[in-house]
């Protein structure tokens, strides 16, 4: 079996690195500008995702779920009970942990939520046709997952 190793320079227009992170942001900005008529912020509209998956889920499973530090979802968290997104509930098999439960009102954001992101996602992919834009996430995909098992 063959290796190959790509060299790049660390130009911005030829890093995975650099072109991710700005790609990223610029998603990120465009998120924001279509949730918060909805009084979400980003990183509030990443653990409702989950949520909506899969509710009652304590903090640890959504740091692990999500790959974020503690301290950021404890305060992510913190901002969503008193916005009436969730409530926090002590586990009834673990008294350090709290289990997080989405409200009626994070219930009802979930398609008008989901669909702003779709429009974000399709806004950005519009310059790549459908075979492209699978292959990008597909490629995506696997650059995470190499990170991850590296990490």
């Amino acid at each position: 079996m063959q290796v190959f190793f790509v060299t790049m320079t660390f130009e911005t227009g030829n890093s995975a690195g650099f072109l991710a992170n700005h790609m990223a942001r610029l998603f990120a900005a465009g998120l924001a500008r279509r949730i918060q008529p909805l009084g979400l912020a980003p990183a509030q509209f990443m653990v409702l995702l989950v949520l909506w998956d899969g509710d009652g889920l304590t903090q640890r499973d959504l740091v692990e779920r999500l790959d974020v530090e503690q301290a950021t979802m404890a305060n992510t968290l913190a901002r969503m009970e008193r916005d009436g997104l969730i409530t926090r509930q002590p586990s009834p098999t673990d008294k350090r942990a709290r289990i997080v439960r989405l409200t009626d009102k994070a219930r009802a954001l979930e398609g008008d939520a989901k669909a702003a992101a779709q429009a974000q996602n399709n806004a950005a992919l519009s310059g790549l046709s459908a075979a492209e834009a699978d292959q990008l996430v597909d490629l995506m995909r696997r650059v995470v997952g190499t990170m991850q098992r590296r990490a």
